[in-house]
């Protein structure tokens, strides 16, 4: 172990871990090289970025070179030098551009739209992946399903919420091939990338595997949880790295130690270089600040991690992206995730009858929940915030996150109270929960809602008897999303839902993209509440066979693994 400092600088990617899976998982050899393009390609990838040859800039990161880099870049210098050389004509010889998968499902006349999510579920399925040489796409050995549109890779957090519509809909060959591909990448690299891309390796996204193992628990049975008990560890692991030894005050990498001893965990990445698949934006950015560009890299990288890529909560103004610091946060949302993976172990280490272990992940589950109700707490104002350990304050940002722990319940009951009325008075809106208070033109504020956290809202205030606001947040976002398929037959990556008249096809902005269809998450999420609210479905969209609410009210897991 590194020993700790107080800002760990730019630290290498970590090499990965020896492959250690279960007999009964398939090991696949990791992607040769493992170098992003932005530095397999050197010089090259930057021109490629500065030239803007791209309108989407992660079609650069993704291009699948004709040769070797260094024989690339070789080629390169001598080409450039050369008189009249076009760099456009230079990448077209050299490289094979992805081809974007539009939306290919046909709707049908008089579709409902649980008949459309349950067509997508094969328009959004990719078979293993075996990369062409010196592609930035990593190797899976099974079939699994990409968000939509530009996202045509594995995700990380993306495919929890897309695991629950697979298991609406009786689609389990996809989801155990999606929990056993995400299970391979941990045993290749040491921990879930973003992506599977070579260049998400030195982040992950909001741990979510444990989760997903609740989920086929549920169908395959608890040996779920000792079977993926090494890959639950080893991601613990990497969470966790650093937090032995680390002194009060000082952070190393994904953990923190606050002054009084207490540990929890916040968001990170190993580079401190711009994003391969945001690289000119990237640029822009840290050019339009003071501060140091490797800063606002690493800032940015980690609020990439986060999942809300980006949002006011980074925003040391609330407002400007320059001012990300991401690193100085102990978000709310991932350290519930922390309590409930150490939940998951204990209840694995319990099954697999090692006591010692269960009760010691017992104990640090308790501790961590003591730390979320007492760190991030505000009486006050009845909700949960991030907490910025460098200036021992909660951040000022009210963000949709606070019902996070109310889904994994690590609240008090009269906390759960507490934030349903803040959660109605302040983030209600027409069409569901908005992310924040704040409207900066970020993709994960105010007026966009987006499915992951509508649907851990409402799952977490049904938890804590909060019902009537649970089956109302689930009645506003259903007629959104349902409204808008009405009018243009495809479900979107995120909507507004502060004004749904907006435009019908959600009138959601902000971000470094357009907006995607498909669109994972918001299918599975949509089929889940569906099933278990099936009054709230407009009328005109007719809901055959769905179960009744008892089979939906399964899908989100509880912490007590009963």
């Amino acid at each position: 172990m590194q020993p700790a400092s107080a800002e760990p600088v730019a630290e290498p990617v970590m090499a990965p871990a020896p492959a250690s899976a279960p007999a009964t998982l398939p090991v696949i050899a990791p992607a040769a090289g493992l170098l992003p393009p932005s530095i397999a390609l050197d010089g090259l990838f930057a021109a490629i970025s500065a030239a803007h040859i791209f309108a989407d800039a992660k079609t650069a990161a993704d291009a699948v070179p004709d040769r070797a880099p260094g024989d690339l870049l070789a080629a390169y210098e001598q080409a450039k030098a050369q008189s009249g050389f076009d760099l456009n004509s230079f990448v077209a010889q050299h490289f094979l551009v992805p081809q974007q998968r539009l939306v290919s499902y046909r709707r049908h006349q008089d579709e409902s739209v649980r008949e459309y999510i349950d067509g997508m579920w094969d328009v959004l399925s990719r078979p293993p992946d075996r990369p062409p040489a010196y592609s930035s796409l990593l190797p899976l050995p099974e079939s699994y399903v990409v968000p939509g549109g530009r996202f045509r890779e594995l995700y990380y957090w993306d495919s929890y919420f897309t695991l629950i519509g697979l298991s609406e809909s009786g689609r389990f060959d996809l989801l155990r091939g999606t929990v056993r591909d995400i299970a391979s990448l941990i045993d290749g690299y040491g921990h879930m990338p973003n992506g599977s891309r070579t260049y998400y390796l030195s982040r992950s996204e909001p741990p979510f595997f444990a989760l997903m193992v609740d989920l086929l628990a549920r169908h395959d049975g608890p040996g779920a949880y000792t079977n993926f008990l090494p890959q639950l560890q080893r991601e613990y692991d990497y969470w966790m790295e650093g937090a032995d030894g680390l002194a009060p005050g000082t952070a190393h990498r994904r953990v923190v130690r606050l002054a009084d001893g207490t540990v929890m965990n916040r968001y990170w990445d190993d580079r401190d270089t711009p994003r391969d698949e945001s690289y000119p934006q990237d640029i822009a950015t840290a050019a339009a600040s003071d501060r140091p560009a490797a800063e606002i890299y690493r800032n940015l990288r980690a609020g990439a991690e986060s999942g809300w890529d980006y949002s006011s909560r980074w925003l040391a103004d609330g407002h400007t992206l320059t001012t990300i610091h991401t690193t100085d946060l102990l978000p709310v949302d991932l350290n519930s995730l922390i309590a409930h993976l150490q939940q998951t172990l204990a209840h694995a280490y319990g099954l697999r009858g090692d006591q010692a272990q269960a009760q010691r992940y017992a104990q640090l589950a308790t501790e961590r929940i003591a730390a979320i109700r007492r760190v991030l707490w505000d009486p006050a104002q009845g909700a949960f915030f991030d907490y910025d350990w460098k200036k021992q304050a909660l951040s000022p940002v009210l963000s949709v996150a606070t019902m996070v722990p109310l889904f994994l319940e690590a609240a008090t009951p009269e906390q759960a109270r507490m934030v349903a009325a803040t959660a109605r008075a302040r983030l209600l809106r027409a069409g569901g929960l908005v992310t924040t208070e704040q409207a900066t033109g970020q993709q994960w504020d105010a007026p966009n809602g987006w499915a992951p956290e509508e649907w851990m809202a409402i799952m977490g205030l049904a938890r804590y008897g909060q019902d009537d606001l649970a089956r109302e947040i689930a009645a506003r976002w259903t007629a959104r999303v349902v409204t808008t398929y009405q009018k243009s037959g495809v479900l979107l990556e995120k909507y507004d839902v502060v004004d749904p008249s907006v435009s019908p096809m959600g009138g959601a902005g902000g971000g470094e993209y357009p907006m995607q269809i498909g669109f994972g998450w918001t299918n599975g999420t949509l089929l889940g509440l569906m099933n278990r609210y099936p009054a709230i479905v407009p009328p005109s969209v007719p809901v055959p066979n769905a179960p009744p609410p008892s089979v939906a009210s399964s899908n989100a897991p509880p912490s007590a693994h009963d």
